[in-house]
């Protein structure tokens, strides 16, 4: 059975602790270890901020959450309706920042990419950005499962 949720709210630092533990709750029927919980919730905690740090840059603006939960996947799309970015293939190498004056460290996307199981950001300069992730559950064990049946 699918299961699916929406939420708005202001793109403000306070708000970065709240969407981080709504993914977490929402995602706690489809068993995670407390690894793979880590991992969504760290991946949320960077998407958010990045709405918060680049796309409003300080100003005021909206962040939506999506997420959908199907068989042992979930799947999440965080959007901003903010500046968007000019090169997204330039933006998602490490180390990249827009901010060196904040002492960014440029591993947002980075860390998004390595704790999700699927990972994809669009965006359009002037209209906003769009970070689509997904992670399946139990997948390390099936790796594992895996590795130990080869043995």
């Amino acid at each position: 059975m699918k299961n699916s949720m929406k939420l708005e709210f202001p793109a403000v630092s306070e708000n970065e602790p709240f969407a981080r533990g709504v993914v977490a709750a929402f995602c706690l029927r489809l068993n995670p270890t407390l690894d793979e919980l880590s991992d969504v919730k760290t991946a949320v905690s960077e998407a958010v901020t990045n709405c918060i740090v680049h796309a409003y840059a300080g100003g005021e603006g909206t962040v939506v959450l999506e997420c959908e939960a199907e068989g042992d996947t979930l799947h999440i799309e965080i959007s901003d309706r903010g500046r968007g970015i000019d090169d997204v293939a330039r933006a998602v190498e490490p180390f990249f920042t827009t901010r060196e004056d904040e002492e960014r460290s440029g591993m947002g996307f980075t860390i998004m990419q390595t704790f999700m199981t699927a990972f994809s950001v669009r965006s359009k300069r002037g209209e906003g950005t769009t970070v689509t992730m997904s992670k399946r559950f139990g997948a390390a064990n099936d790796m594992q499962g895996k590795a130990a049946d080869a043995l």
